[in-house]
């Protein structure tokens, strides 16, 4: 029997999710349909529960029901529990939902496996303080860098996020402005440059060989990697890569098989010619 997944958002229609889960699917010979889920805003819990119970096999999650899905499930990984966030469910065998959160991973897995960059013992600078930075602090962490800067416009988010994660390394909260000395990398997890706007950090903040990564992307830079590419950055990388990285995380929880993510990331690039 055909197992059912389906990527949960509001909106939706534009996700890239079913698209990347089928070609998945295609590689790995799994016998399972993958569709666009939206959801109402205030009824998260009803439609997924509807969802499992009507025989769906695993959910993504995207915004805004990150923190819905957490509290949803009935299980929940490390790092799940960490963040508090979700954006993977699982229907186990016993019938309870397990949550994951693939976000960190995707992440990781992009910058140390696409684009080989070694983030230890480096200086890095995260942007906002969001559900997309709570998610990423963990395995961010795990990879030993020698500092983890939290910059955000409200600083006590900043601080509070810097407190919860300081048990893992060394980790400090700032306002955007208090931003000082430059970074090996710098990471905009803020939803600015879909408003066509850029986190205001000063530009002392980069130096010859930064690495800027924007959770966003596009058909060409986004704000911000274009701001840093005026400034002389010449290593601007955009967020498809995290997105394929992640949806292949979740599809090896679901499936217990490791897609080639490579091969879609490539795809996606020329498709869209960037």
């Amino acid at each position: 029997m055909t197992d059912l997944y389906a990527v949960a958002g509001n909106p939706i229609s534009h996700s890239k999710s079913p698209l990347i889960h089928s070609a998945f699917a295609r590689q790995t010979q799994q016998d399972m349909l993958y569709k666009a889920q939206l959801m109402p805003l205030d009824g998260f819990a009803l439609k997924a529960g509807k969802f499992f119970e009507h025989g769906g096999s695993g959910l993504n999650v995207t915004v805004p029901f990150k923190e819905d899905a957490y509290r949803f499930a009935d299980e929940w990984t490390p790092r799940a529990r960490r963040a508090q966030a979700v954006n993977t469910l699982k229907k186990l065998e016993n019938g309870r939902i397990l949550a994951d959160n693939t976000d960190g991973v995707g992440l990781v897995r992009d910058l140390t496996l696409n684009h080989h960059l070694s983030l230890t013992g480096k200086r890095i600078l995260l942007l906002g303080a969001g559900g997309a930075v709570r998610g990423v602090l963990q395995p961010l962490l795990e990879q030993q860098p020698a500092e983890l800067v939290i910059a955000n416009r409200t600083l006590s988010k900043a601080q509070q996020l810097a407190l919860d994660f300081a048990d893992l390394g060394v980790v400090i909260g700032c306002g955007f402005e208090a931003v000082e000395g430059a970074f090996d990398l710098i990471i905009n997890g803020t939803s600015a440059s879909l408003g066509g706007e850029c986190p205001p950090i000063p530009a002392s903040a980069l130096k010859a060989d930064t690495v800027t990564y924007d959770m966003m992307y596009g058909a060409g830079r986004t704000v911000f990697n274009q701001w840093a590419h005026e400034q002389g950055v010449t290593i601007t990388l955009d967020g498809l890569g995290m997105l394929v990285e992640q949806a292949g995380e979740a599809f090896y929880l679901w499936r217990g098989v490791r897609p080639d993510t490579a091969a879609v990331v490539d795809t996606l690039r020329r498709e869209r010619r960037v």
